[in-house]
C-alpha cells in the first residue's frame, strides 16, 4: 500500500504545507511569540521534516533530531485551548490548500487534530 507521503505528492506538498502553515502563524500574535527564532524557517523546516517522516517519506528527522518527544518540545509553552484553535486555525487553512482527495484530507486532518489535542498543556489561555 503507497503511503499517504507518495498519494499526495511527497516532498513538494509538504513543502506547500508548511510554508502556508507559517505564513499564518509569522501573523498570529498568540502563536508568534512561541517560536524562539525571529525567522520561522527553522521552526518550518522541523515541521516539514517531522511530518514528512511521520507520513511515510524520508527519515530526516530522526536523523537530525532523534525521536520527536514532541510534547517535552512543547512543555515550555503555555498551550492551551486558544492556542490550540490557533494552531488548527492555520493548520486547516494550510490543508485547504492543497486540494486533497477527500480520503487523505481526513487521514492528514485526523492526525493534525490528535496531535494538536496531545499538545495540550494547559486548560488556561
Amino acid at each position: 500500500m503507497q503511503s499517504l507521503f507518495d498519494r499526495i505528492g511527497g516532498s513538494a506538498t509538504f513543502d506547500r504545507l508548511t510554508a502556508e502553515f507559517y505564513r499564518g502563524v509569522a501573523e498570529d500574535p498568540l502563536l508568534k511569540p512561541m517560536y524562539p527564532e525571529e525567522d520561522l524557517g527553522p521552526a518550518e523546516r522541523r515541521l516539514n521534516m517531522f511530518l514528512q517522516q511521520y507520513w511515510g517519506g524520508p527519515d530526516t528527522y530522526q536523523q537530525e533530531r532523534g525521536h520527536p518527544r514532541l510534547r517535552m518540545r512543547h512543555a515550555p509553552y503555555k498551550v492551551g485551548p486558544k492556542a490550540k484553535a490557533a494552531w488548527l486555525k492555520h493548520m486547516r487553512n494550510a490543508v485547504d490548500s492543497l486540494e486533497l482527495s477527500p480520503a487523505d484530507e481526513g487521514e492528514l486532518w485526523d492526525y493534525l487534530e490528535r496531535a494538536a489535542t496531545a499538545m495540550l498543556n494547559t486548560f488556561e489561555d
